[in-house]
C-alpha cells in the first residue's frame, strides 16, 4: 500500500508507466460506495453509463471486491490487468481513454498555472472542482464521459464491457481515489513532467503578475578591489576598573524577580570585564551544575534572605538537586571553587608522594591517629576529615560526631598540619 493508503505502485522504466500491486479482497463495507472520493466516483459513473448489461456489472464489482484484479499498468491511454475468472488462466483486460493533443496540455496546463491553489492540490494528492471546471471552460474534459471508455478483454464474453473489464474498471476508480496523477498519465503526461511544466509555468505567471522594481545601485568588481589608502583603526577604549553596573528593572506582574534579574546582569558584567582584561572566560568548561552552585555562591553569605532562598530553590529544581546539596555545594565552591566542588563530589586515589607524607606530618604535631581512605583522612572521632584535591592542597571537612554528613570548613593549605589546625580554630 502506499503511505496514503492507496495501492502501491511500482516504478516503471519512465515517468510514463505506472504498475500498481494487486489490491487484496475487501473485507468490510462491500456494499458502500467503491470509490471515496468525487473523482472516483465520476469514473464508476462513467463505467456505469457505458455499460449495458448491469448483470454484467455487479459481476465485476464482485471480482474486485473479492480481489480478482492482478497488476495494474497505467500508461497514457491504457490501463490494463490480468483478471481471474472462471478458468485457471486469467483473461487480459484493457481499458482506454483518449490521450491530450499537445495544444489541449498547453491549454490546460496554462489555466492551473494561473491559479496555486489548483498545484497545491494535486500536491496533496487532491483533485479540486474548480480545476476540472476550468478545464472545462476551455474546452477540455478532464473526467471520462461513457463515449470516452474503450474496453477490451481476452475472454470470450462479447459483453460491454465483460465483468473482467468492469472489475478493472473499479479497482482503477480505488487507484484514482489515492493518486489523481493517475488519471493524467491516462490522458498523456506522468507526474514529474506535470510538476515540472506547473512549476516553470507557475514561476513565469508570477513574475509577469510582480511589479518591476528597480535595479540595484552596484559598483564594478574592479572598483571594489582596487588598492586604496584605508585610514588606522582608532584605539581601542580604555577598559574600565570595574564592571558597570547593571540597569534597575521595574517589578511587573507576571515578570521575573527584579532582583534575579539584576543578580544575572551584574554576573554577565563580571564576565566580559574578566574577559576583556585577561582575555580569558572564567566560566569555559563549566557545566550546568557547576554554573548554577556558582551563581548560588556568589550571593551574600550572611544569612538566606527570601530572594536567595527563592533563587536556591529554582537552581535546585532546575538541576535536580536538593536545596541541601545545593548548600553543601555552594560551601565548597566558597572554600576552593571548581576545585573544591570536585573534592566534595569526587573521591579519587592520588599518587604517592605529598598524601603517604600527610600521616607522618600529622603525628610529629601530635594530632591523633588519621585513617586513609582513597584521598581522605579522617580522625577516630569521626568528626574531623582533610581531602586532597587534585591541585596538591587539603580540603578541611567536619561532621557532627556519628553522622557521616561531612560539610566544607576552612580554608585549604598545601601543608596538611596547616589545614587541620584552621579546621580545629
Amino acid at each position: 500500500m502506499s503511505p496514503n493508503g492507496g495501492p502501491a505502485a511500482r516504478p516503471g522504466p519512465d515517468d510514463l508507466r505506472r504498475t500498481f500491486e494487486a489490491v487484496p479482497a475487501r473485507t468490510s463495507d462491500a456494499d458502500g460506495p467503491f470509490a471515496e472520493s468525487w473523482w472516483g466516483r465520476a469514473w464508476v459513473e462513467a463505467l456505469e453509463s457505458l455499460s449495458m448489461d448491469e448483470a454484467r456489472l455487479a459481476r465485476g464489482r464482485e471480482y474486485a471486491d473479492g480481489g480478482h484484479v492482478a497488476a495494474i499498468t497505467v500508461t497514457p491511454g491504457r490501463v490494463i490487468a490480468y483478471v481471474h475468472g472462471s478458468r485457471p488462466r486469467p483473461y487480459r483486460a484493457e481499458l482506454r481513454l483518449r490521450s491530450f493533443p499537445a495544444s489541449d496540455w498547453d491549454t490546460l496546463l496554462d489555466a492551473v498555472a494561473a491559479r496555486p491553489g489548483h498545484l497545491s492540490a494535486l500536491l496533496d494528492k487532491e483533485m479540486p472542482h474548480s480545476l476540472v471546471d476550468t478545464a472545462g471552460e476551455a474546452g477540455i474534459r478532464l473526467l471520462p464521459a461513457a463515449g470516452d471508455l474503450d474496453p477490451d478483454c481476452s475472454c470470450p464474453d462479447r459483453g460491454w464491457p465483460c465483468k473482467h473489464v468492469a472489475a478493472l474498471c473499479f479497482q482503477t476508480a480505488r487507484l484514482l481515489d489515492s493518486d489523481p496523477f493517475v488519471l493524467l498519465l491516462m490522458r498523456g503526461r506522468g507526474e514529474r513532467e506535470l510538476l515540472d511544466e506547473l512549476g516553470r509555468r507557475n514561476a513565469e505567471h508570477s513574475a509577469r503578475e510582480r511589479p518591476e522594481t528597480p535595479a540595484m545601485p552596484s559598483v564594478a568588481a574592479s572598483d571594489a578591489l582596487a588598492d586604496r589608502f584605508l585610514p588606522p583603526l582608532p584605539a581601542p577604549l580604555p577598559v574600565p576598573q570595574y564592571p558597570g553596573e547593571p540597569p534597575s528593572y521595574p517589578e511587573l506582574p507576571g515578570a521575573r524577580d527584579p532582583l534575579g534579574l539584576d543578580h544575572l546582569a551584574t554576573d554577565a558584567a563580571a564576565r566580559a570585564h574578566t574577559m576583556l582584561t585577561t582575555g580569558e572566560d572564567p566560566l569555559a568548561g563549566l557545566g550546568t551544575w557547576q554554573d548554577a552552585v556558582r551563581i548560588a555562591a556568589s550571593r551574600p553569605t550572611a544569612g538566606l534572605t527570601a530572594t536567595t532562598r527563592a533563587l536556591y530553590r529554582e537552581l535546585a529544581f532546575a538541576t535536580g538537586r536538593s536545596t541541601t546539596d545545593l548548600a553543601r555545594a555552594v560551601a565548597a565552591w566558597r572554600q576552593g571553587g571548581a576545585e573544591g566542588l570536585e573534592v566534595l563530589e569526587t573521591a579519587w586515589d592520588p599518587p604517592a608522594g605529598p598524601f603517604d607524607r600527610a600521616r607522618p606530618a600529622l603525628a610529629s604535631a601530635d594530632f591523633p591517629r588519621f585513617q586513609p581512605r582513597r584521598n581522605r583522612l579522617t580522625d577516630a572521632t569521626g568528626t574531623l576529615q582533610l581531602r586532597f584535591g587534585h591541585d596538591n592542597r587539603w580540603y578541611g571537612y567536619e561532621s557532627d560526631p556519628g553522622e557521616d554528613d561531612w560539610w566544607p570548613r576552612a580554608a585549604p593549605d598545601p601543608d596538611p598540619v596547616a589545614a587541620l589546625t584552621a579546621l580545629r580554630g
